[in-house]
């Protein structure tokens, strides 16, 4: 990631609110002279962009990378369903991105795909920002949208067993899950210890206890 000679070690002077919504106007304008996007009219206290799924990478590209906006951080990536939302036409599902300068203060902004339920794919930014490897990850494993590129799509939150996506408007939220075995999540681990050169002598194994004792929890 670039940093734009950033000096982290200087704390920022506190935008104002007039501050942030001139910033936030003044990067979408120069958004819209560069590609095509329209404004979220969802959006009620601050100016957000939505973006063709084909430009998303571009865009995020051109907002970290130059000088005068240097939005070089992605603060998180949001699942929305918009299953019976008042007022919503269009696509039922949308991913938001959220981004801040640690460079200027007033600059914060948000990106919004929208994106068809029988075409649950977006490009992935993980090359871009590496938080976006596990957020991505949350956004599939609660919503399933896919981040195409990613180089690990697996559940993060829930067990990979799990059916289903949890956040969705149509999951039964009371519904219940018989899962056979523990999930050790170690895969990653095990390859970022293999990348040092070092090695699990021991792994642990998956634990799949006896049928009896998984009826009986459930139980409980």
């Amino acid at each position: 990631m670039k940093t734009l000679g950033t000096d982290y070690t200087k704390a920022l002077v506190p935008a104002t609110a007039a501050d942030i919504s001139c910033a936030q106007q003044s990067t979408f304008d120069w958004l819209a002279s560069r590609f095509p996007l329209d404004q979220d009219p969802l959006a009620k206290l601050s100016t957000s962009a939505i973006v063709r799924r084909e430009d998303l990478h571009e865009v995020v590209q051109a907002l970290r990378d130059t000088p005068e906006f240097a939005y070089d951080m992605l603060i998180d990536i949001i699942g929305i369903d918009y299953l019976n939302y008042p007022g919503h036409q269009g696509p039922r599902f949308a991913v938001t991105y959220l981004f801040k300068s640690m460079r200027f203060a007033a600059h914060r902004f948000q990106l919004k795909v929208l994106v068809d339920e029988e075409d649950l794919v977006v490009p992935s930014l993980h090359d871009l920002f590496h938080i976006a490897n596990w957020a991505e990850r949350e956004v599939w494993d609660l919503f399933g949208i896919r981040f195409e590129g990613h180089p690990n799509m697996k559940r993060l939150l829930n067990h990979f067993e799990f059916v289903g996506h949890p956040l969705r408007k149509d999951y039964p939220a009371q519904k219940r899950q018989w899962l056979s075995t523990n999930d050790p999540l170690l895969d990653q681990l095990e390859a970022r210890l293999r990348e040092n050169g070092m090695e699990l002598i021991d792994p642990i194994p998956l634990n799949t206890p006896a049928v009896e004792d998984v009826i009986k929890g459930s139980r409980r």
